[in-house]
């Protein structure tokens, strides 16, 4: 069976006047819709029909013409398709865990979530462009939840009530999906709190759904909004054929506002395990003028770990072995991980032993942030809490 054939809905091919809150309406979200895309056997239809059930699928249409439709591997397949292996809740890898970030024991109620004295996040929105299938907040995201905020208005009293904030993160979710209106009234909300040197507003929208931003009311707003209030947008590429044209112009209408970008990826079993890919990862963001800030070790999250996580042992060579062909600007990503104590930067390893240090702490505990953790590396582990502790 050809391509063409395969794609009995044609993919729009110039997305830049699409209206982009219409485009979403066209997003896959069922299994007869996907396999006018990509070919299923019966028996893979219904084996995923009970994955979906417990992870709703949500694809973009331009995120889909991404992907080979011919090739069951494809990276970007892996990172919006469902596969049966989310059903695994145990395994090879370890134990695994719906929170592994304690979002549950920092939050504050109305979307607001305070791990680290200085940094705040607010969940403004359970809704995505895009349902990664790798998401550590997997448990949330497409399904109703109260960890979403209801009154941003509250929420940003909070955060001026908490002097010791220097900034917030605008998470969710993807808070880029909401309308431009309230995105505006989000921002507003913050612009005069004098202790915050900056918002952040995280969003996965410049890869998977870059229509969004060729919307000039939201470049407009966002830029106004910068000149009176620094703003950063973390992002998420993950693999190279992400990098495409719609999503170089996004990120450079970003840039033209005058908004940094930060990447934020994740090290993923099939999709960017490898040096070569690594290593063009982290040269394509910089070509487009997107700063590489985090390579997040992939989390132990219920009905991803078993499928998506590299063990340590072998990611950190993969990890090093890229840095070693990379310039100066390529090499600043930190290897990270994403713990529930605080974030652990794995700095590398002599021998078998894995040496890493803590960069942020929870606020009960900030005498351990910045100290130096050594573990040693087993062939499987691929968490903090699967290596037994050694000395030097």
């Amino acid at each position: 069976m050809t391509t063409t054939a395969l794609r009995a809905k044609p993919l729009q091919e110039d997305w830049i006047d699409i209206d982009w809150k219409e485009e979403l309406k066209n997003n896959i979200t069922t299994l007869d819709e996907l396999q006018q895309y990509i070919p299923l056997t019966a028996t893979e239809k219904e084996e995923l029909t009970d994955v979906v059930k417990a992870h709703p699928m949500n694809i973009p249409r331009y995120y889909l013409g991404l992907i080979d439709p011919a090739d069951s591997q494809d990276p970007i397949r892996k990172l919006c398709v469902p596969e049966v292996d989310e059903l695994i809740v145990a395994g090879a890898m370890g134990e695994t865990t719906p929170d592994p970030y304690g979002d549950d024991r920092h939050d504050k109620g109305n979307g607001v979530l305070h791990k680290y004295s200085y940094t705040a996040l607010v969940v403004g929105t359970e809704y995505c462009a895009m349902y990664c299938r790798h998401c550590f907040r997997k448990r949330m995201v497409g399904l109703p939840t109260e960890q979403t905020v209801r009154n941003f208005q509250e929420a940003a009293k909070y955060f001026a009530e908490h002097t010791e904030l220097s900034n917030v993160l605008i998470s969710g979710g993807d808070p880029f999906m909401l309308p431009t209106e309230v995105v505006g009234k989000m921002l507003e909300a913050l612009v005069d709190i004098d202790h915050l040197n900056y918002v952040r507003v995280g969003s996965r929208a410049p890869v998977v759904y870059p229509i969004r931003f060729f919307d000039d009311e939201l470049i407009a707003l966002l830029r106004a909004f910068n000149r009176r209030k620094t703003l950063y947008v973390p992002t998420h590429f993950n693999h190279p054929a992400e990098i495409t044209a719609e999503a170089t112009e996004a990120i450079l209408r970003l840039r033209e506002a005058g908004i940094a970008i930060n990447n934020q990826a994740v090290l993923l079993r099939g999709v960017n395990d490898d040096v070569d890919t690594l290593v063009e990862l982290k040269n394509g963001l910089l070509q487009i003028g997107v700063n590489p800030y985090y390579l997040y070790q992939c989390m132990p999250v219920a009905r991803v770990r078993h499928h998506f996580q590299v063990p340590l042992k072998s990611g950190v060579d993969i990890v090093d072995d890229a840095r070693k062909r990379l310039d100066g600007y390529g090499k600043r990503f930190k290897f990270i991980i994403g713990h529930d104590i605080g974030k652990i930067e794995i700095c590398g390893r002599i021998g078998d032993k894995l040496i890493m240090k803590q960069l942020h702490a929870r606020s009960d505990q900030a005498e351990e942030s910045s100290r130096m953790l050594v573990r040693r590396l087993t062939e499987s582990g691929g968490w903090l809490d699967d290596l037994p502790a050694v000395e030097l």
